[in-house]
């Protein structure tokens, strides 16, 4: 887990010794107020770096997120795919080093799940990676300050509106905003449908393998799912001390936590188990628009999930497995599109959901482990994965069966058909929030106060976005009482249909 946060003005091309000194301690303190917002991101304290016009700062499990004694300094919040093999040199120092090789161009020469910080004599860069998995939020003003983090609350102080790098794309303070092209990524070939299975299982296995092979990893957050149950099936493999995490409704169990609990009792691995309670939800409601920075009712209700598991996985791991991701590339949410009868209109749907992920599931997967300091790896983020999906037909994601019904990640299913339970290998898709048995509890938390005359009363935010229920404006409520009117646009609707 980590953040990243910098603070940047223009100086005078001259200044005495002094006013350097004096500078540099004005952004640095800066900085120091952008990380203690978002100091749940990271085990230890900040590292700094600054210089005549800027300073960086990192928080994370370690100190290597950061590099070097001497411009220009490099942050970076995940992880990159590296080929060159080397344990004695952090993601940090060696995007440093193909930085002062290759310049911008840099960003097309290296993939993983990042985002990113450069500040380089005077001018500050921040990237982020094709998928979005990791965020940042930035400001620019009219008198030259540029300013940025890993999440927006930390910007609440010093901006009243902010924006959102887009993926695959960085924001220089010398040239704005720019695209970048996808770094090349080598693939299995195959001519068939049973080739397409064993290229899909074999670049999912490497991506396993490349997380497992940081050494930080203890667990998978379980949730009894298609993706979960793949992700502990393949990582116990290559390590039988896995352990599992789950979380579930209290009082009134989802279907999750029985699949859950067969494929741990399968494995014969550790299974830590978190039961929510109705306490627990209604504790949560506040710090959950807090930390997500969205009133998204959808996005809400998944956060309460991941932030739970998250919390009991703090107490064992350092870091886990997760399995978001594989909906968006392998078709998962097509059971819920079923009565779109044009498949070019399922296809452009799907497109859509992945091109928002970033915004909706990736973010509240991000806020809800880094609340509570875990970091996590996703391998069907890995690119790798995510571009064999890309050249994967539609139908071989969602397999027709017949005239009105299909398989959901299909291909995805009789990959990994044989290393689990079959039902959990036929299990239809089930949101995370509903299998876990949040979904249906939270409406028994709001006021009871807000009801439809208020949502007819306010059916939109202050800056346009439509309410979608009683709840979703009691969300909005709290939002206001957490950020400025111009951090609105954070919000991100998951639903194409909303």
């Amino acid at each position: 887990m980590s953040g990243i946060a910098g603070y940047v003005v223009e100086v005078e091309e001259e200044v005495s010794e002094k006013a350097e000194l004096e500078a540099g301690q004005r952004l640095e303190q800066k900085v120091e107020q952008m990380i203690g917002a978002i100091e749940h991101r990271g085990l230890n304290g900040p590292v700094i770096k600054k210089g005549l016009s800027g300073a960086l700062g990192f928080v994370g499990a370690r100190e290597d997120g950061i590099s070097g004694k001497e411009a220009p300094f490099v942050t970076i919040d995940g992880t990159l795919v590296r080929e060159d093999g080397r344990k004695e040199i952090s993601d940090a120092e060696y995007l440093r080093e193909l930085y002062l090789q290759h310049g911008k161009e840099t960003f097309s020469k290296v993939s993983g799940t990042f985002a990113c910080a450069i500040m380089d004599k005077d001018e500050c860069i921040v990237a982020r990676d094709h998928v979005g998995a990791r965020p940042v939020i930035f400001h620019q003003s009219p008198e030259g300050e540029f300013f940025f983090a890993s999440e927006a609350k930390a910007l609440k102080e010093l901006a009243d509106n902010v924006e959102e790098l887009p993926p695959g794309h960085y924001f220089s303070t010398g040239e704005g905003l720019e695209q970048f092209d996808k770094c090349p990524v080598d693939l299995p070939e195959w001519n068939s449908t049973e080739e397409a299975i064993d290229a899909v299982r074999e670049v999912l296995v490497e991506a396993v393998k490349h997380a497992l092979s940081s050494g930080d990893i203890e667990g998978v957050a379980l949730s009894g799912g298609l993706d979960s149950s793949i992700l502990l099936a393949v990582a116990h493999q290559y390590d039988k001390n896995i352990k599992a995490f789950t979380s579930t409704l209290a009082d009134n169990p989802g279907d999750d936590l029985q699949y859950a609990k067969m494929l741990a009792d399968d494995l014969g691995v550790e299974h830590h188990i978190y039961e929510i309670t109705m306490d627990d939800i209604e504790a949560i409601i506040s710090d959950a628009v807090w930390y997500l920075e969205s009133f998204d009712e959808d996005c809400i209700v998944g956060f309460i999930a991941n932030y739970y598991t998250s919390r009991l996985a703090s107490g064992h791991a350092k870091s886990v497995l997760v399995g978001e991701g594989a909906d968006e590339l392998f078709g998962g949410y097509f059971r819920e599109l079923q009565d779109i009868a044009d498949p070019e209109e399922k296809k452009r749907i799907g497109r859509r959901l992945l091109e928002v992920a970033y915004n909706t599931a990736l973010r509240r997967l991000d806020r809800g482990w880094m609340s509570n300091s875990i970091e996590y790896h996703a391998p069907f983020l890995h690119p790798a994965v995510v571009d064999i999906c890309d050249r994967i037909p539609m139908d071989l994601k969602c397999y027709e069966v017949g005239e009105e019904e299909s398989i959901e990640k299909w291909i995805l299913r009789e990959a990994f058909r044989d290393i689990l339970p079959q039902e959990i290998a036929d299990r239809p898709k089930m949101r995370f929030s509903r299998g876990v048995g949040v979904d249906d509890q939270v409406d028994k938390v709001i006021p009871e106060s807000i009801g439809e005359k208020d949502l007819q009363e306010t059916p939109e935010s202050s800056g346009g976005i439509s309410l979608q229920s009683p709840k979703e404006l009691y969300y909005y409520r709290l939002f206001q009482k957490h950020f400025p009117l111009g951090y609105e646009g954070l919000t991100c609707r998951w639903d194409p249909f909303k």
